[in-house]
């Protein structure tokens, strides 16, 4: 096992305090939980989470009077979502616990939310590429983030009867391309529209084509050169939270430290592909 020291007695009255930091910068950094479907998976359910998937249901025609309306076979399909465990932990000495000049139990605090908020973004982001519908193909080499390509997939989805509200989440390299195409590279835009006027003033852009657009470092990258971004309402990916996020200590009396490990127990997958396009973009700036 490796251990790595973060150069403070016991750390049992502080857990507290660490959670605490530890849940606000989690859910001040992360962004794709909010825009899926959560569950909360209870005590002793088992690991696998199981949603029951509806299909829509149609009328073909109509019925005259007294007539007897037909019966309708409904049938669900299965989701399967398994919990997996994440975890970050580091060694913190009484030295520094002590005497350091920060703050360590807020840092601590700070950096295993922001592990623990990373984590769960870059495994529901990962989903994109799981999206059978597609605007581009998926290679290396991309074209860049167009407001045609965000029309596309709104299309797409009302096309496929998907409910709203639509979200779509890229990198901020794919936003670059897209803010420079809306504000004339940043250099006299030649419109006067309140997206245009957000990108060149506030440097982000609230929301296009019906789409409400979220902007992340947390995507899993193609390539070196590649992203693939998504599209989708939030039906389409499904998060399993068993355990938000757990902190323990352990005393190491002869190193005169204290062992301090998060831990969490979630799951994801795809639930409705069909409510989700994937945008593969140029990541690059």
């Amino acid at each position: 096992m490796s251990t790595a020291t973060t150069n403070t007695s016991s750390l049992n009255d502080l857990i507290a305090p660490i959670v605490q930091e530890a849940m606000f910068v989690a859910s001040e950094t992360s962004i794709m939980p909010g825009l899926v479907k959560n569950f909360t998976v209870p005590a002793n359910a088992g690991k696998v989470l199981q949603v029951p998937l509806y299909g829509t249901q149609t009328i073909a025609t109509d019925v005259g009077e007294n007539a007897e309306i037909d019966m309708t076979a409904i049938s669900t399909g299965v989701a399967n979502i398994t919990l997996t465990e994440a975890g970050i932990a580091a060694t913190v000495t009484d030295m520094a616990r002590n005497h350091s000049v920060s703050n360590v139990i807020a840092d601590l605090g700070k950096l295993f939310g922001e592990a623990i908020a990373k984590r769960h973004d870059r495994a529901l982001t990962g989903l994109f590429s799981s999206f059978s519908t597609s605007i581009n193909a998926g290679t290396d080499t991309q074209s860049e983030l167009t407001v045609a390509d965000l029309h596309k997939a709104y299309a797409t989805l009302k096309s496929n009867a998907v409910p709203g509200p639509y979200y779509g989440v890229f990198t901020p390299q794919a936003l670059f391309a897209l803010k420079a195409n809306l504000t004339n590279t940043y250099v006299n835009p030649t419109n006067s529209l309140v997206v245009t006027n957000q990108a060149m003033s506030e440097g982000y852009i609230g929301r296009i084509a019906g789409i409400d657009v979220f902007e992340t470092s947390n995507i899993v990258e193609d390539s070196a050169t590649s992203a693939v971004c998504g599209v989708f309402a939030r039906d389409a990916l499904g998060l399993a939270v068993a355990q938000r996020l757990n902190i323990e200590t352990q005393r190491d009396a002869s190193l005169r430290a204290e062992e301090v490990v998060a831990s969490t127990r979630y799951g994801v997958n795809v639930l409705h592909n069909s409510y989700g396009v994937k945008i593969a973009v140029d990541n690059t700036i």
